[in-house]
């Protein structure tokens, strides 16, 4: 039960129970039990559907509000007419399915306790009143103010990041996400040359470099590219600085002039079409990629913690970046190192049913800060000798590389919360003593 009123009720010691008087206090029912209001808010592009409940379930209004500024002040006025007037902002309860956004921060400067529900949880939720899929999105909302009303101690508030730090977030989740659509348009890349033009495949040993770019984007044909001469070969590798030219130019030309299977003339025109376009699409990618990492760097120089970030093992400045975005830089978000694991889902999960007991890793997870974490493991091999004799230890012991990295990465979460707790930067002796390298795996 959320919240206790002592001076009515009694304790029945361990089992936590509280017997209530059947008369309700002057005041109780008006302001919901300790004066908490609980407000369910079912969120889309154009429109939010709210319920306000009390602390005994009983439904005080509810509202399809428009999003924007306008809708904002509705909801404030429909939670002012039922909220007391010596209350504070702080007693009203907001559930909602999502953690970002202008409405959520508008929600959160009003000083309202603000509780992100997963969406997968709300649909289990929903499933203990009804098993008959019948949905809607007031009955969502409805959903959602129960579920903050009864079990809001089960679920994560949302932090209040700094400014700063949500920049560091929007910048390092927009250069992620363009270097995995640049991956994706480089396995396409190769996938087309494959089909038409092999010779390619031979000759660039990486696609996505300036020079690869430039002569497929000149000579995008099996045809085209037996005609380049040595002297255009050598002037993409200039622009592109690369060493050892002309070895390198003549190696280019012959892998090019190799004799290969073909495809019909109509077929082929149609794959050096679509090279060009993937080429220019490619090339786009890598210089927005560029300016963000530039915007980036510029947005995580200047958070307090960057020092901190940077002093760790296997990370550099993007990987930090990315890695702090997606911890956020609230100071009472994780309670402990233990939570911070969790959240970062390289800790393993127990299933223990019976006489079963499995111990597996986690697959409900942050997948940016996931890719992160295991980036930096990665890295720590050669950049600390303590992680390296820890990944050892457990390669001995059995375990698969991935296996290893993850719970290196593990290990590395909780020195680094640590290091945050205490706001000194990463010192090798004192994160991987001799005794704890050993036991640790063990």
């Amino acid at each position: 039960m959320g919240c206790r009123a002592r001076w009515f009720g009694v304790s029945t010691g361990p089992l936590g129970r509280w017997w209530f008087s059947r008369r309700l206090p002057r005041g109780w029912r008006e302001t919901g039990g300790c004066g908490l209001l609980f407000v369910g808010d079912d969120w889309a592009e154009d429109h939010h559907d709210v319920e306000v409940q009390d602390g005994t379930g009983r439904r005080l209004a509810k509202a399809r509000l428009p999003e924007g500024v306008v809708g904002i002040g509705q909801l404030h006025g429909l939670i002012g007419r039922h909220l007391g007037q010596d209350a504070e902002a702080g007693e009203v309860v907001v559930g909602i399915e999502t953690d970002r956004g202008p409405w959520v921060r508008a929600l959160l400067a009003a000083g309202y306790q603000v509780i992100a529900v997963n969406p997968v949880q709300a649909a289990r939720y929903r499933e203990r009143y009804s098993t008959s899929g019948a949905k809607s999105d007031s009955s969502d909302a409805h959903a959602l103010a129960d579920m903050v009303r009864t079990d809001r101690h089960q679920l994560r508030p949302v932090a209040g990041d700094t400014d700063l730090a949500e920049a560091v977030k929007v910048t390092a989740r927009a250069h992620q996400t363009l270097v995995w659509d640049r991956t994706r348009q480089l396995l396409r890349l190769r996938s087309a040359l494959r089909e038409y033009f092999p010779a390619a495949l031979e000759a660039f040993d990486d696609l996505g470099a300036a020079d690869s770019l430039a002569l497929l984007g000149k000579a995008p044909s099996p045809a085209a590219a037996r005609r380049l001469t040595v002297a255009q070969i050598s002037a993409a590798l200039k622009r592109a600085r690369r060493r050892n030219i002309a070895a390198r130019s003549q190696a280019i030309r012959a892998a090019l002039r190799t004799d290969q299977l073909g495809q019909p003339p109509a077929v082929t025109t149609a794959y050096a079409a679509s090279t060009r376009a993937l080429v220019a699409l490619i090339t786009t990618l890598n210089g927005q990629i560029e300016h963000l990492d530039t915007e980036l760097n510029t947005h995580f120089g200047r958070h307090p913690d960057a020092e901190i970030y940077l002093s760790q093992p296997g990370l550099g400045p993007v990987l930090a970046a990315r890695v702090l975005a997606e911890f956020g830089d609230a100071p009472d978000r994780y309670t402990n190192a233990k939570a911070r694991k969790n959240y970062a889902a390289t800790s393993p999960i127990t299933r223990a049913s019976g006489k079963k007991k499995t111990v597996m890793a986690r697959y409900a997870r942050n997948n940016r800060l996931a890719d992160a974490l295991h980036q930096q493991a990665f890295c720590a091999l050669g950049a600390s000798p303590g992680a390296r004799a820890y990944y050892d230890t457990l390669r001995a012991r059995g375990h698969g590389h991935h296996a290893a990295l993850r719970q290196l990465a593990n290990r590395l979460v909780g020195i680094l919360h640590g290091c945050l707790k205490t706001h000194t930067p990463y010192q090798e002796a004192t994160a991987w003593p001799q005794p704890v390298t050993a036991q640790a795996a063990a």
